[in-house]
C-alpha cells in the first residue's frame, strides 16, 4: 500500500503557522514512507474562494521548502461537488440518513437539560427529500466508535452520545463533515495528519466512512498549538500569519526547524538540528498530545542563531530584499542609487551579530546610505548633554588631523580626547555616534566611521556641532 497524506487549508488570506506545522509534519511523513503529499485546496466557500489566496498558499508552502511540482495536486474541493452529492444519496438510499425539516429553533425548543443536540425527532417520519429539508446521517444507537490514532492512541466515543449529524444542507449542498471524507476517499488519502482541534468530528467522519463501506484512514491528530496563555493561536488576537514572519524576517530554515518542535523533540538535548535529521528522526507516535506553546520569543532567538551561522555572502544576499524592497517588503528610507553594495558588504559581518530578524538590518546601516542621519530625538537629547559641544570640537579638529582613516587609529583618537576630559570612552563616543548615525545603539562605532568615510563623518559632526549653538 503507498501511503498518501493530505494538507487541505481553506483559502482565508492568510496561511496559519499551526497549518504550516502540519503540512510540514504531512511532508515528511510521506517522504519517510516512500508516500505522496496531496494538496487540497477546500475552496467550496464561496467567500473564501479567490486564486490570490490560493496563491498565497502555494508561495507559503514553497517558503517553507514544499515546492510546487513535488506533490500531488493542488486539487479544489469544488471539483467534486458531483462525488459529494452522490455519496450523500447512496447513504439516504441505503437506510444510513433521512430528511428532517426541523429549523434550529424547532430543535432548541426540544433539547432539555440531559439532551445533547438533535433528538431525533424526524428519524421515523419517513420524510422525502423537499427544500428546506436537511440530510442527516443515521447514528447506530449502540456499541462504540474507535479511533486509531497515532499520537492518542484509541480514543473511544459511544455512538449514543453522538447526534443524528447534517451531512446535507436544505439545499442539497454537503456539509464539510461528508465533503471531506468524500475527497478523502476519491484520493485514496490512506494517513490523516491534522491538529487536535478536529478530533471530536473524527468518529463522525469514521462512521461515514463505515456507512460508505471503505476503511477509513489512519489518524494522527497533533496537539493544538497555544499562546502565552495557552489559549488556542486565533489570527484575530495573536500573530500567526506565516507570511508576516517571512516579511519580517525569518528565515525558512528557522522557522520550520521551530514549527517542527511545536510537540516534538529531536534525540539529545539539542533543539538546532539540520533539517536532514528533522527528516531522519521525526516519528507521528513521539508527538506529545499536550498543547505546544508558539513561542515568539523562542523563534526570534533560533531566528537570530541562524541567521549567524550563515555565511557572509549568504546573508547579504538574504538581506537585499529589505535594502531595495519588493512587493511585500517596503522599500529603504534611501532611494536606489543612494544604496552602495560594497559599503554594505564591508559591515555585514558586523551587522549579522547583531539582528535577530533581517528587517532589522535597514536602521542598523540606514546612515551609511542618507544623506543626512535620521537622528532620534530621544537619543540625541540622552547623548549632547553638558560638554558634548567642547567634544564634538575636539573630536573634529583630531580626526581631521588623522594619517590613517582606520577603525583602529579612531578609536584610539576619540580615546584620548576623552581621557583629557576625564572621559571613558564609552561616554566620549556617544555623542560622536548620536550625530553621525543618529543613534545611542548601532554597529561599532569606529569600523562603521571606517566605512563611512572621513568626508562624510567630519560633515555629520560639524552639523551636529552647529545644531548645538
Amino acid at each position: 500500500m503507498t501511503v498518501r497524506v493530505r494538507f487541505a487549508p481553506s483559502p482565508t488570506g492568510m496561511f496559519h503557522v499551526g497549518g504550516a506545522r502540519s503540512a510540514l509534519q504531512n511532508w515528511i511523513f510521506a517522504k519517510q514512507q516512500g508516500g505522496v503529499f496531496v494538496l487540497r485546496i477546500e475552496d467550496t466557500d464561496a467567500a473564501r474562494n479567490k486564486p490570490e489566496w490560493t496563491e498565497g498558499i502555494l508561495s507559503a508552502l514553497d517558503w517553507i521548502g514544499i515546492a510546487r511540482g513535488s506533490y500531488e495536486g493542488p486539487y479544489f474541493q469544488s471539483s467534486y461537488a458531483g462525488e459529494h452529492r452522490a455519496a450523500a444519496q447512496r447513504l439516504y438510499e441505503g437506510g444510513r440518513a433521512y430528511y428532517c425539516d426541523c429549523t434550529r429553533e424547532d430543535v432548541q425548543a426540544r433539547t432539555g437539560p440531559q439532551q445533547r443536540g438533535y433528538d431525533g425527532f424526524c428519524r421515523d417520519r419517513g420524510l422525502e427529500p423537499g427544500e428546506g429539508r436537511a440530510l442527516r446521517f443515521r447514528t447506530p444507537d449502540e456499541g462504540e466508535t474507535v479511533v486509531v490514532d497515532l499520537v492518542r492512541g484509541e480514543p473511544t466515543f459511544e455512538n449514543k452520545l453522538i447526534e443524528d449529524f447534517v451531512i446535507a444542507r436544505g439545499d442539497g449542498s454537503p456539509v464539510f463533515l461528508l465533503a471531506n471524507v468524500v475527497d478523502d476517499m476519491s484520493m485514496g488519502i490512506t494517513h490523516v495528519i491534522r491538529a487536535e482541534e478536529h478530533l471530536p468530528n473524527t468518529p463522525k467522519q469514521q462512521l461515514l466512512w463505515d456507512a460508505l463501506g471503505v476503511k477509513p484512514p489512519i489518524w494522527a491528530h497533533v496537539p493544538v498549538v497555544v499562546n502565552e496563555k495557552r489559549q488556542k493561536l486565533s489570527k484575530r488576537r495573536d500573530k500567526v500569519a506565516l507570511e508576516a514572519y517571512r516579511d519580517e524576517g525569518y528565515l525558512a530554515d528557522a522557522m520550520r526547524n521551530y514549527l517542527m518542535l511545536l510537540g516534538w523533540a529531536p534525540s539529545g538535548d539539542r533543539e538546532i538540528v539540520p533539517w536532514s535529521v528533522i527528516e531522519e528522526e521525526f516519528r507521528l507516535d513521539e508527538v506529545n498530545p499536550s498543547p505546544a506553546f508558539f513561542d515568539e520569543k523562542k523563534l526570534r532567538a533560533f531566528n537570530g542563531d541562524y541567521i549567524r551561522a550563515l555565511p557572509v555572502e549568504e546573508f547579504v544576499a538574504a538581506c537585499r530584499p529589505w535594502l531595495t524592497g519588493t512587493e511585500t517588503i517596503a522599500p529603504p528610507p534611501w532611494q536606489p542609487d543612494e544604496f552602495d553594495p560594497a559599503a554594505f558588504a564591508a559591515v555585514a559581518p558586523l551587522a549579522q551579530t547583531r539582528i535577530a530578524v533581517l528587517s532589522e538590518i535597514v536602521p542598523n546601516v540606514d546612515f551609511l546610505f542618507l544623506a543626512d542621519p535620521l537622528i532620534d530625538e530621544a537619543a540625541w537629547a540622552k547623548a549632547m548633554k553638558e560638554g558634548a559641544a567642547d567634544l564634538l570640537d575636539a573630536a573634529i579638529v583630531a580626526f581631521e588631523a588623522l594619517e590613517s582613516w582606520d577603525a583602529e587609529s579612531l578609536k584610539a583618537t576619540l580615546e584620548a580626547v576623552g581621557a583629557e576630559r576625564g572621559l571613558k570612552l564609552g561616554k566620549a563616543q556617544a555623542p560622536v555616534r548620536v550625530a553621525v548615525t543618529g543613534r545611542t545603539v548601532g554597529l561599532p562605532l569606529f569600523e562603521s566611521l571606517e566605512v563611512l568615510g572621513r568626508d562624510r563623518t567630519l560633515t555629520r559632526l560639524r552639523a551636529a556641532r552647529v545644531r548645538l549653538v
